[in-house]
Parts: structure tokens; sequence; C-alpha cells
């Protein structure tokens, strides 16, 4: 089989399995609270990583990369896991996931302007121009089209803000590895490392743990599998396989679209035809600023799912 066959096999399920966390974000959010989901989910996810970790030979760089940098893995620990997906969680618990899931793709709009202020980078016309027409898509989303009677049809005000609040946090993220050339899967595992035992803590102090049934256990599990463990790995497999690293990335579209359809099919939210404009905005906008993006993004080998854009 080709490098690029195999790349195209790696992204697809990559884009599939993303497709789906939306859908298990909501299910788990039945049984659990934000706090208890990402405490369960960070656990399997660092268990994953850490297998992954062992299993490609690199475990002996996990002491190595905390001696040189334990203050910087600290914080990343607390920005993602811990913060990132805290507010992401309570965003998709007031929001429906079809709303919420589109939202947070405008993390690479905001990456423009953060790293304008961060890394000195030049805002060019087209960001502009991708900036409003991606922020549109956010307001027709947020308003589900009534665009004049904008304060009562939004769903909830603060669900949106904290949607859009996680953009800022993630684009965030990535602009304090922007500069760093450590290996992705061993610095996630570091980042996880920290964040574990804290949201492990926090959830046992604030939350009841007592007569969660096994489907949330399960759909938890699942979140944490491929959330960001075994899908970001199939994802770099991806991006190091292509001989043609665009082509792969672009399928990353996919994913907003089949997971519309996977929410109306298995947890019957209603897919309001403004959510489907707001979307193909904000995809049009990250197409046109897209170029511009990867003048500042971290190298190709630290770049996962969202990273692409």
């Amino acid at each position: 089989m080709s490098s690029n066959r195999r790349a195209l096999g790696f992204a697809l399920s990559a884009v599939l399995l993303w497709s789906t966390v939306a859908t298990a974000f909501k299910i788990t959010l039945q049984y659990l609270s934000p706090l208890q989901m990402v405490a369960a989910a960070s656990c399997v996810s660092w268990l994953v990583l850490l297998a992954i970790t062992w299993q490609q030979g690199k475990l002996n760089l996990v002491a190595t990369e905390w001696r040189q940098s334990p203050l910087f893995y600290c914080a990343m620990g607390l920005l993602n896991p811990a913060i990132y997906y805290l507010v992401l969680f309570a965003a998709y618990d007031l929001l429906p996931a079809s709303q919420a899931q589109p939202l947070n793709y405008t993390w690479a709009i905001a990456l423009t302007f953060m790293a304008a202020i961060f890394l000195r980078q030049k805002i060019r016309k087209r960001d502009w121009i991708a900036a409003g027409i991606g922020y549109f898509g956010v307001f027709v989303i947020a308003t589900r089209g009534d665009l004049l009677g904008f304060i009562g049809a939004m769903t909830s005000p603060g669900g949106v803000a904290l949607a859009l609040l996680s953009t800022l946090l993630w684009a965030g993220y990535w602009i304090l590895n922007t500069r760093r050339e450590s290996d992705p899967v061993v610095s996630l595992l570091l980042g996880f490392s920290v964040a574990v035992p804290l949201l492990v803590v926090a959830s046992v102090l604030l939350s009841d743990w007592r007569g969660i049934p096994w489907q949330g256990w399960v759909a938890v599990s699942y979140v944490g599998l491929f959330e960001m463990g075994i899908t970001f790995v199939l994802w770099l497999k991806a991006m190091r396989e292509a001989q043609n690293v665009a082509l792969i990335s672009n399928l990353i579209f996919l994913s907003p679209f089949i997971s519309l359809l996977l929410l109306a099919v298995f947890i019957g939210e209603v897919i309001y035809p403004a959510t489907v404009v707001g979307l193909v905005l904000i995809v049009i906008g990250l197409c046109v600023q897209r170029i511009t993006v990867k003048s500042f993004l971290p190298p190709r080998r630290w770049r996962g799912k969202k990273a692409e854009f």
C-alpha cells in the first residue's frame, strides 16, 4: 500500500472518530457533571498516551522533558486538559451540541488575532475578511437565524460565551507550543500527568461519584479514547505518511457536517437550517484565512486535528 493510501486511511479514520465525539459528549453529560467528565476522560486519555509512548519506545524521553521544563508542563497541564475541557464541556452542557461544536471550530480564527498580539504576527486583509465571515456564522448559529431578535433567540448566552472562550483557550495552547520541538505525544502525556491528579481530587471533593450507571462509564471512556487519545495519534500518522499534507488536512472539514448528522440520528437534536448555514460560513472563513494561519502554527509533527486549519 502506498504512503498516500495509508495516510488517507489514517486521516479518514481520525475524521470519522472525531465526528462522533460531540454525540459522545452529550450522552456522557446525561450521567456525569462537566468536572466528573473531564476527570474520568483525562484518566483514560492518560492511560492511552502512556501506552502509546511505551509502544513507541519513548518513555525515556518523559523524565528528560520534565527536567528541562517542569513549569512549562505544569502550565500546559492546567490549560489542557483541565481548564480547556472544563470550559468546553460546560458549553456542551448548556447548549445543543449542534451549536456548541460549530462554535468551537472558530478557534483557528481566534488564533490569528492572538498570534498578532503574542507573536507579533501581521494581520492581513484576508484575516479580517475570514474573521468577519466566520463570526457572522457564529452569530447565525447562536441566534438560530433570528438576527434581529438575537437576544431572545439565543438558546444560552452563557453557553455561547463558554464555547467562544474555549476557542481562545485552545488557540492559546497552540501559541504556547509554537516554539517547542518536543515530541507531541510525550508532551501531551506530561500535561495530562500534571492535570489528572488535580482533576481527580477536585472531582472527589466537589461531586458525588456514587450511582453513576455503566452507560456513563462507557461513554466517558469513549471520550477519553477518541477525543485526545488514539485518534490524535492516527492523525499524526496521516500527516507523516502524506505526500500531500494539504489534501489530507482538508478532510477535517468533513467532521462537523458528519457530526451534525450523527447528533440528529443518535441524540435526536433538531438541526436548524441556520446551524447549517452558520457552519458553512465558519468553514468558508477558515478556508479564507487558512494560508495565513500556517505561517505561525507549530512544526508539522506537532499539528493535531484542530491545528491543520
